[in-house]
């Protein structure tokens, strides 16, 4: 009589549906513990903390939560740590904070590759200033959406035009913003809903007037990371600014020239 040998990849459950091995499941969680790694630093480090507080809030529960992560009139000079939790916490777990999770890590790393790493950080901590002053004329408590939407706002006035996958649909880059401000009022059905992407497209706009569209009429860009910043975290970045004001230069003219 032979002895039928075992074989993990043959064993079904009750559906009869093939089960999940133990290598698989190991070899799926590599896999995404590789494509973390992968991720440019601070977009790492700002994703880990989003959720962070996301699982934080499973433990503490929701009233508990928004009495510790909430942005509120005390958190300067008392309760500084308030500044990041607000801009860092998305929320419970929900198809909403997934999706936001998402956002951040595809248009996240477009930002940080895009502009380096000490600039993204400029970015960054302009949105927590700019969008504190909002929150308090808002009357809104946690602003990280506000940052996920100000961050695709930067990078849909790089290229307006092209088009770019969203979902299901093919669309101009420019309204990706609108797009996910649209489909937040749909998903709650309340207008209130659009408040954290219109001031994430206020203060996005306003990185981006500064950081681009100024400085091609001579103006400095007052949002640039520091020269010792950029060398600490980009190793190209003194390049790319000196190319930056060789292009503004050589745009000029020579008064009295022809």
């Amino acid at each position: 009589m032979k002895n039928k040998s075992s074989n993990p990849q043959g064993k079904k459950t009750l559906t009869g549906k093939p089960s999940l091995s133990s290598s698989s499941a190991s070899t799926r969680a590599s896999t995404l513990l590789s494509k973390y790694s992968k991720v440019l630093p601070l977009t790492r480090i700002y994703m880990s903390l989003c959720c962070l507080l996301t699982f934080l809030s499973l433990l503490l529960g929701e009233e508990m939560s928004q009495g510790l992560f909430a942005y509120t009139k005390e958190s300067f000079p008392f309760q500084p740590w308030r500044y990041v939790t607000a801009a860092s916490f998305l929320g419970p777990p929900s198809i909403q904070s997934l999706m936001s999770v998402y956002y951040l890590y595809e248009y996240g790393s477009t930002l940080e590759k895009t502009f380096g790493t000490s600039d993204f950080l400029a970015f960054l901590l302009s949105q927590v200033f700019l969008l504190s002053t909002l929150a308090g004329i808002f009357m809104t408590p946690f602003f990280a959406n506000s940052v996920v939407t100000a961050m695709l706002h930067v990078l849909s006035r790089q290229l307006p035009h092209q088009n770019v996958k969203w979902l299901i649909f093919t669309v101009p880059y420019w309204t990706l913003p609108y797009g996910l401000l649209l489909s937040d009022v749909l998903q709650t059905q309340s207008p209130a809903s659009a408040t954290p992407h219109v001031m994430g497209i206020l203060t996005g706009h306003v990185f981006y007037f500064f950081n681009t569209v100024w400085p091609k009429f001579g103006g400095k860009n007052w949002l640039e990371a520091p020269d010792f910043v950029k060398r600490k975290f980009d190793e190209d970045g003194i390049d790319r600014k000196e190319k930056r004001v060789k292009r503004k230069r050589g745009r000029g003219k020579v008064l009295g020239g022809s």
